[in-house]
């Protein structure tokens, strides 16, 4: 099960990874909400190693057998490895990479804020915010908490997926 956790985690974590520092020249130009459809998707996309994996361990270690616990525990442990991988990666880009992310991130905030037609009061509401969530993210503690809870729901999702469709039972020939 090592072998197979491993490589299939490292792999949809290096996937993700690769993709958040292949964009990152790009930042600008793709815009924060094409932005986050293209991270998403790029998560999405990693958490299919978790279904990958979960499969090629029924095959070869299970002897085309598996229970939905086993299936739940590879394609979990896959999952943490991959999402470690991607927050180990957002932790470089956002405090080496991109040392201005949250205030850029901040700004827009008010910007979309003002540019809905919000009342100034809602304005200034969003300002408040911006403003905590820059001192927030800039906690690191924080800014891992969070980025955890980015890409780990999704991998969980498809994990329990893998494990329900995937699970299979060798039947007894004499029954």
């Amino acid at each position: 099960m090592k072998k197979t956790v491993l490589t299939f985690g490292l792999i949809s974590g290096a996937i993700s990874a690769a993709m958040m520092l292949v964009t990152i020249p790009f930042a600008d130009a793709i815009g924060w909400e094409r932005g986050e459809i293209l991270g998403y998707t790029t998560i999405v996309l990693s958490a299919l190693m978790v279904f990958f994996g979960v499969r090629s361990y029924r095959h070869n270690a299970g002897g085309g057998r598996l229970t939905f616990g086993r299936g739940f525990a590879v394609g979990i442990l896959i999952t943490l490895i991959s999402s470690a991988c991607y927050v180990g990666t957002w932790e470089l880009v956002y405090y080496k990479l991109m040392p201005g992310f949250a205030e850029k991130y901040a700004a827009h905030m008010v910007e979309r804020a003002k540019e809905s037609g919000a009342s100034q009061q809602k304005i200034d509401e969003t300002e408040r915010q911006a403003k905590q969530f820059k001192q927030m993210y800039d906690n690191p503690a924080v800014n891992v908490a969070l980025t955890f809870t980015e890409v780990f729901p999704i991998g969980l999702v498809v994990t329990l997926l893998s494990a329900g469709i995937l699970r299979k039972k060798v039947r007894d020939p004499e029954n």
